[in-house]
């Protein structure tokens, strides 16, 4: 075989399309598509999006199965920004294959893909949501009996550098040096520096910085709150409402990250309760599983009045509750709920709970790229976060047909297969050559020793020859 060497570049004037390269596809990616066309998903996204497209005026836009689809992408590949996304479909022949995209045909730029979702409403990606849900009833994968809630903070694409006054639109320096003004460290016409700024901010009190009086100036939705790690960011709050006996996602809010867990759980759950009904699913919520930031006797009290059984345990206090001040149904509400959660079954939903609804999160957060959002406002994140859900939801559904939830499972599953036939052959080698090595250990008898340590551990003794 002669040597190959690297063309050079240049520009070729024409191609033929036979000449082109092709790509086998991706199974994972197969799969999937096989599976979304026996659904009818590319009619269903034509007929949705028909309203907000004009009929024979202007060219053909991007079909809405490719804008989707691209959304489905970042979630597999764990890429969290729409140049990201675009940059992969257009580099990747097998994800190019996944969009049904020609050989001579460009991928859409990140540039399309936010002009498609400033045109899509947010009730366009809630049926898609729901059409992924139809999906797993028709597979009989949804029961939605007995589901945990639980949520967690996205940081913003925004930092803490931004925020302003509420009251005079002030930054944090205009701030500052209001406050030397008013103390009488400076005067009227006195500018100082960073440095002087810092340490008078290093001294004062009360630096507590508060939503009610700041917000951010390049994203006003997101909101000061602790992170999971202990930092303090500009955030959102996500949501989730878990089938504890699927594991799949049958809701998904994102709201403010100052919105208490207590002030949520409720509107959660009945959001879920309407995605069930829209796909057919006639099995009402009964019982919610939720950690104690959720316990609240508000909250306890209307989930009884909304035929609800509780499992939120309740946090550890120091004094009795006290019933004088509230409504006997608050009560009732918190004794019901104490008895619940107390016995085996309430322990066990806790564990399941604590299992399947974190799981969410770091399929979500950590490998589908999502921890931190790139796009500002309430209505876009949650257009985002439906379909990263949804997405999760069909990694879930082709786990049950298929064996594998992601793309990147397909390559670790080889690997483990792999290193799982190589542990087998070296079993068998050892079991069948075992005298040989019994012979070879015994001619090593003066290097090789066992120590008598009651660890066993195998210690090597060199000779007088350097062996």
């Amino acid at each position: 075989m002669a040597l190959g060497r690297r063309r050079r570049e240049e520009q070729e004037l024409w191609v033929s399309t036979t000449d082109l390269p092709k790509s086998p596809g991706h199974v994972f990616y197969q799969k999937l598509n096989r599976l979304l066309a026996d659904a009818g998903f590319d009619p269903f996204l034509e007929e949705l999006c028909r309203p907000f497209y004009a009929e024979h005026v202007g060219r053909p836009g991007i079909p809405p199965g490719v804008y989707f689809r691209m959304l489905l992408v970042g979630y597999f590949e764990g890429i969290g920004t729409q140049r990201g996304i675009a940059w992969r479909c257009s580099d990747s022949l097998s994800l190019r294959d996944f969009l049904g995209l020609a050989a001579t045909e460009d991928s859409p730029e990140h540039s399309s893909l936010t002009r498609i979702r400033e045109r899509l409403p947010l009730d366009v990606h809630v049926a898609v949501f729901q059409f992924v849900l139809q999906i797993a009833a028709e597979k009989k994968l949804l029961k939605g009996k007995t589901v945990a809630v639980d949520a967690t903070t996205l940081e913003a694409n925004a930092a803490m550098k931004s925020i302003v006054r509420r009251d005079t639109g002030e930054d944090w320096k205009e701030y500052l040096r209001r406050l030397m003004l008013e103390e009488g460290l400076i005067e009227e016409q006195d500018q100082p520096n960073d440095e002087e700024l810092r340490r008078f901010d290093k001294q004062r009190k009360n630096k507590k910085v508060s939503n009610d009086e700041w917000m951010s100036s390049t994203d006003p939705d997101s909101r000061i709150t602790k992170m999971k790690d202990g930092t303090t960011h500009l955030a959102y709050k996500a949501e989730h409402v878990v089938d504890l006996e699927t594991d799949l996602i049958v809701g998904v809010e994102v709201t403010h990250a100052d919105h208490a867990d207590t002030e949520t759980l409720v509107d959660s759950v009945m959001q879920a309760q309407v995605h069930l009904q829209a796909v057919g699913v006639e099995q009402r919520i009964e019982e919610v599983a939720a950690d104690k930031g959720y316990h609240a006797a508000a909250t306890l009290e209307l989930c009884d009045a909304l035929n609800l059984r509780t499992y939120i345990p309740e946090a550890k206090r120091t004094h009795p509750l006290r019933w004088t001040d509230k409504p006997p149904e608050y009560q009732r509400a918190v004794y019901n709920n104490r008895r619940r959660t107390r016995r085996d079954k309430g322990r066990r939903l806790q564990r399941t709970r604590s299992e399947l609804v974190e799981r969410t999160f770091a399929h979500l957060c950590e490998t589908g790229g999502a921890r931190r959002t790139w796009l500002c406002g309430v209505k876009k994140i949650s257009k985002r976060w439906l379909i990263h859900a949804a997405a999760r939801n069909l990694g879930m559904i082709l786990r049950e047909l298929f064996g594998l939830g992601t793309a990147r499972a397909l390559q670790a599953a080889g690997g483990l297969a792999l290193r799982v036939h190589l542990a087998w052959l070296i079993a068998m080698l050892c079991h069948r050559y075992r005298h040989s090595f019994d012979a070879l250990f015994e001619s090593r008898a003066p290097y090789v020793r066992l120590s008598p340590s009651p660890s066993k551990q195998l210690s090597i003794s060199r000779s007088s020859t350097g062996c």
